[in-house]
């Protein structure tokens, strides 16, 4: 395969607190440098001169293949725009090299080079032009990008009459139709409605199934998941993985080292973490489809999901129970079940010898997102041997789509959970 990117030792360093010196001296310049100069005397602990380095990137290196779609993933400022800027020639590296074979496109801010006093039209071809797009490329795919963004009746109505959505439709449509081998975008979902989200993650399917390289950033792992073929992740400046597990590198990054080792749906004791007390011993915790699978990638949550816990029962007694607890990615425990929830006669039989406990999670209750499993067993107001929020014993759910039937309802909503339920109307 022809390598499409390629980055060797990148580094980005940037001095903060200095002014440029290139600059011409303006009046504004004068008074910061004056600011500057009072703030200082009483910041003795700051660097001489006001100066200090920072690094952005650090001895960044990968390559990424042609037709590729690689996610970028980090928290804020871990340097993840700086890459894309470098990839995009935006901004050149302080050290290293960065080798990009292709026509670059680049979508790192929705609505750059728009005019506010322009028209719709106007600002297509303003805005293509600035992308890199060819006026003949751009008059042929001129009726696709308007009727893609939706906003035809306003086409010719200068877009600072323009509610902010309508705006961010144009734009996106124009960047999204660029002919580039290679495609660049930083965010694009962070911005703009649910309706407006689900079309961009619409076009960027598009593109990754028509062979063209894509570096995607973005905070939504749903997105990362479904999208990508590998992800790279970026902290401090520095690449922390790169992997095509792109469920397990998304699994560690939401979840840390809880998820490093327990990032998939089923756990099976290791030598040195078996569960195994006077009363049982746990052979594996998973969770499962109807069909008995294991499920170790993102599903919706129309799709049955079944919680199953195999034991040796090695001595009965009437207080042992389990379960499992379920945490979102924000750390909020939604709920947890254990097996004598309910009344005495409804328990779950616990004799001596070989078992098989399972419950169904409800469909299309839990949100989309990703969710931590963790196993609860114990004797009633004796003992704790797997305790949900202190555990080691946790598997890994992510859930991604198939939220409702309704057509009104496309994405996530707002909640931890999003339960679909019935409403009847009566005539008074």
């Amino acid at each position: 395969m022809t390598i499409a990117i390629e980055a060797q030792g990148i580094g980005k360093h940037y001095q903060r607190g200095a002014l440029q010196q290139h600059r011409l001296r303006t009046l504004r310049d004068a008074l910061s440098e004056w600011g500057g100069r009072v703030m200082r005397r009483s910041h003795a602990a700051r660097s001489a001169g006001g100066v200090e380095p920072f690094w952005a990137l650090k001895d960044v290196s990968f390559a990424v293949e042609e037709g590729e779609v690689v996610g970028i993933i980090g928290r804020n400022g871990s340097g993840k725009s700086t890459l894309l800027k470098i990839v995009s020639q935006i901004t050149a590296p302080s050290t290293g090299l960065m080798r990009v074979n292709g026509r670059a496109g680049t979508l790192l801010e929705v609505g750059t080079g728009f005019h506010y006093e322009l028209t719709g039209r106007e600002n297509i071809f303003l805005s293509g032009t600035i992308l890199g797009m060819k006026r003949a490329e751009i008059e042929r795919k001129f009726d696709e990008i308007v009727a893609f963004s939706g906003v035809e009746g306003f086409i010719d109505t200068p877009v600072k009459r323009y509610s902010s959505g309508m705006l961010l439709r144009l734009a996106f449509a124009v960047a999204a139709h660029l002919e580039a081998e290679i495609l660049v975008v930083d965010e694009v979902l962070a911005v703009g409605d649910a309706e407006f989200q689900k079309s961009c993650l619409g076009k960027m399917q598009d593109v990754s199934r028509s062979g063209r390289t894509v570096l995607f950033v973005s905070h939504n792992m749903s997105a990362i998941d479904q999208l990508c073929d590998r992800v790279i992740w970026i902290d401090g400046g520095r690449l922390i993985e790169d992997s095509a597990d792109t469920y397990a590198t998304t699994s560690h990054y939401l979840f840390g080292d809880r998820a490093q080792s327990t990032h998939k749906g089923e756990w099976r004791p290791p030598a040195d973490q078996e569960l195994d007390t006077e009363y049982f011993a746990l052979r594996s915790f998973r969770v499962a489809d109807a069909d008995g699978t294991t499920i170790e990638r993102p599903i919706p949550n129309d799709r049955q999901a079944v919680v199953q816990i195999a034991l040796t029962i090695k001595k009965p007694h009437p207080g042992l129970n389990f379960g499992y607890s379920l945490v979102n990615e924000a750390g909020v425990r939604l709920y947890w079940t254990v097996t004598t929830d309910e009344a005495q006669e409804n328990w779950p039989r616990l004799d001596a010898g070989p078992v098989i406990l399972e419950s169904a999670i409800p469909k299309r209750f839990l949100n989309e997102g990703l969710f931590r499993l963790e196993l609860h067993a114990g004797v009633h107001n004796q003992a704790w041997y797997s305790q949900p929020g202190n555990t080691r014993y946790a598997v890994f759910l992510r859930i991604a789509g198939g939220l409702s039937a309704s057509p009104y309802w496309t994405t996530a909503r707002a909640g931890v959970v999003a339960p679909v339920l019935p409403w009847r109307a009566t005539k008074e």
